[in-house]
């Protein structure tokens, strides 16, 4: 028995089907091509999209370049533990610090050093794995929980509707950060603590999001045809649903990862994210902030500019994936 395919998202009242799908011309193929150059094209005119895509890119690259230096053991720190950076991020050397306010960028330390002689810009460096790490593993979490939850309720509706909403309503109800300051309470301090935590209270977006979509895409005539065919709630959910629906879950999903490196910074800035020796932008600005009366600027400038591009290059291009996926601006 063949069921029909997913429907092209430029024309979802007349969808293909199966036999279609398989041809030779590869028509739906083409389609689906089309609809992504079509997004890239009007993302391609908002420069500041393309600005923040650069900027994710770059902080990605490096965030992945310190991981596999990191698991292999290359470059500068312990055995196993190594970095793509200058100089050891934690290693100390109090030459390097007069008066035990560290020194001012020069041509060997650009960012400077810090209270112990550490170089701030090996501890920048190391502190990007962190954050895309806590970014793409913590929204991973929330998007496979949220796109289980959701496409469910709103299929079924009903009772397993009104159920699942009520439990997002439970964690909608609570202020996001003083949940999550809960839950690390909890849990303690650590890396996988963050995972879990920032993962945990994410799925809720996704889950009413993606519910919204499930609600105006189920009852279409691909859908009602693939039913009639036979094909199980869980066959007709995941593969003729959910990758209709998904649209607006790219945009939540960059905007999402540029939130979960906010809030590891300001569990860190509190001392309950990550904890030492590992480098963190938050906790590098919690440290040197007594510093920066005393002059010593360059401490807590370099990892705040490392924070705010970042967030602002996934808002950036999040918000120009919203625009350029938004049916009504389109020409």
């Amino acid at each position: 028995m063949t069921h029909p395919a997913a429907p092209s998202a430029a024309d979802p009242q007349t969808p293909p089907t199966l036999d279609e799908s398989r041809s030779a011309d590869g028509t739906v193929g083409s389609r689906r091509t089309s609809l992504w150059r079509d997004t890239w094209r009007r993302l391609k005119r908002n420069h500041l999209a393309v600005v923040g895509l650069g900027i994710i890119i770059v902080f990605l690259t490096l965030g992945m370049a310190q991981e596999i230096a990191y698991l292999v053991g290359v470059g500068s720190g312990e055995p196993g533990a190594g970095y793509l950076a200058p100089f050891d991020p934690n290693a100390t050397n109090y030459d390097l610090t007069p008066k035990g306010l560290g020194s001012p960028p020069s041509a060997s330390h650009p960012f400077g050093t810090d209270y112990l002689g550490r170089d701030i810009l090996s501890r920048c460096l190391v502190a990007t794995r962190i954050s895309m790490l806590v970014g793409v593993i913590a929204v991973a979490i929330a998007l496979a929980i949220g796109l289980i939850l959701g496409p469910v309720s709103g299929y079924y509706g009903g009772r397993v509707d009104a159920v699942i909403m009520r439990l997002a309503d439970i964690f909608f109800a609570f202020p996001y950060i003083l949940f999550v300051l809960l839950i690390m309470t909890v849990l303690g301090p650590g890396l996988w603590n963050v995972f879990i935590a920032i993962g945990i209270l994410g799925w809720a977006s996704y889950a009413r999001l993606n519910r919204g979509s499930v609600l105006s895409v189920k009852a279409m005539e691909y859908v009602e045809a693939a039913r009639a065919q036979g094909a199980t709630d869980l066959r007709i959910i995941f593969r003729h649903v959910l990758p209709n629906t998904m649209a607006p879950i790219y945009v939540a999903i960059a905007m999402g990862i540029g939130g979960a490196i906010v809030t590891e910074a300001a569990l860190s800035f509190l001392g309950i994210g990550i904890q030492p020796p590992d480098a963190s932008w938050g906790k590098m600005i919690s440290d040197y902030l007594t510093y920066l009366g005393a002059g010593s600027w360059w401490m807590v400038l370099f990892p705040s500019l490392f924070l705010t591009i970042t967030v602002f290059g996934f808002i950036s291009f999040g918000n120009g994936l919203r625009d350029a996926t938004d049916p009504k601006l389109k020409e």
